[in-house]
């Protein structure tokens, strides 16, 4: 359906495992479908499990991170990409910046930027590409109103537009927490700081103090992957807490939990925590950023406040005693991702956005050649 005059550049950070990555992964799939060629850029795609990779062109750049490298990688990039004769370039993410803005410039192409999170940083970054910057998508409301208060960023050029995920057409929920095994509580995302991975475990301690037999599963890698696995032999939870690394998405490991807990410090919105929606699972998740607008206490999840273990811990035992609640909320959580967060609702928004942008640049193109 595509043809070249519609062709976006996704200009990426390195591709991982984790929310931001698969944001990327799903327009790639999807983006054909509303008329557009999609080419993705990134420094890295080495922690990308072969089987996960896109489809579309693909161009690696290691030293896309490097500053000392990046006039001169910037130019390699840009052939690459001109070859394709792009239409707009699409930054993926705030990792992606810096050569996502120079590779727009060089092109002169208009510009999309898409924020998943909060960073007191971003204004010195985004003051560089304002020149092609045609619109800023934020994944939440929580985000938009950051880059508007923190950032003093122009209200009129940020639309939200909530990251989506790939519905499962037909989930049965009936076996969470069936009695027929031994329940498993589990999270998952990249193993970093602000995910608040520590009060997960710490709950896990909390609640087979409590007398009740579970598993824990711990989901993803990271750099604090050292760092939690000490934690769990500190806390003698070896043989309760399975960590499990190097998964090409997090669907299977998902479908192994009975209850699914997000404990973030901070979240723009939460694609896996959507993920495990989707899939019927009850989450339990903390009460930051957007995850505010995706989940309502008691009824499409539970929430607790961030960094208090003791609270997570509760509320893991609140369906660990009550299944039919449990399946009742998850039965919920699903249906709110069916109608509110479905990628093809994502990527159809996000394409209507391109074709304005690029409608916009032909028209201010035009009026500087005649005047």
């Amino acid at each position: 359906m595509s043809t070249d005059s519609q062709t976006v550049i996704l200009a990426a950070g390195p591709l991982q495992v984790r929310g931001t990555s698969s944001y990327t992964l799903r327009l790639a799939e999807l983006l054909p479908d509303c008329g557009f060629s999609p080419v993705i850029v990134s420094p890295d795609l080495a922690s990308l499990p072969e089987e996960a990779r896109p489809k579309c062109p693909t161009y690696q750049h290691q030293l896309l991170s490097s500053p000392l490298f990046r006039p001169l990688i910037n130019g390699l990039v840009a052939q690459d990409a001109a070859s394709h004769k792009p239409s707009l370039v699409h930054i993926q993410s705030r990792h992606a910046l810096p050569f996502g803005f120079a590779l727009a410039k060089r092109l002169e192409l208009p510009c999309l930027v898409t924020i998943h999170d909060h960073d007191k940083t971003l204004t010195r970054t985004m003051s560089a590409g304002q020149a092609q910057l045609k619109q800023i998508i934020a994944v939440s409301s929580s985000v938009k109103e950051s880059l508007v208060s923190e950032h003093s960023l122009n209200e009129d050029m940020i639309t939200v537009i909530h990251s989506g995920v790939t519905v499962p057409d037909l989930v049965d929920n009936s076996e969470v927490l069936g009695g027929h095994r031994i329940p498993v509580v589990g999270t998952a995302g990249r193993l970093e700081e602000s995910k608040g991975f520590p009060y997960f475990i710490q709950a896990a301690r909390q609640v087979l103090d409590a007398g009740n037999d579970v598993e824990f599963l711990i989901a993803g890698s990271g750099p604090e992957e050292r760092r939690l696995r000490a934690l769990a032999r500190q806390l003698k939870l070896t043989s309760h807490v399975t960590f499990i690394t190097n998964l090409p998405d997090f669907q299977s490991a998902i479908h192994a939990m009975d209850i699914f807990c997000l404990p973030s410090l901070m979240q723009g919105l939460g694609t896996v925590m959507l993920e495990a929606m989707s899939l019927g699972r009850p989450v339990i998740a903390t009460g930051v950023g957007g995850i505010t607008s995706i989940v309502r206490d008691g009824g499409t999840g539970l929430v607790v406040p961030a960094a208090d273990s003791n609270a997570l811990a509760e509320r893991i035992l609140e369906l660990l005693q009550d299944p039919i609640r449990a399946r009742a909320i998850g039965s919920a959580a699903r249906q709110q991702v069916i109608e509110s967060f479905d990628a093809r609702q994502m990527v159809e928004s996000t394409a209507n956005e391109y074709r304005s942008a690029i409608s916009c640049s032909t028209v201010a193109t035009a009026a500087t050649t005649t005047s």
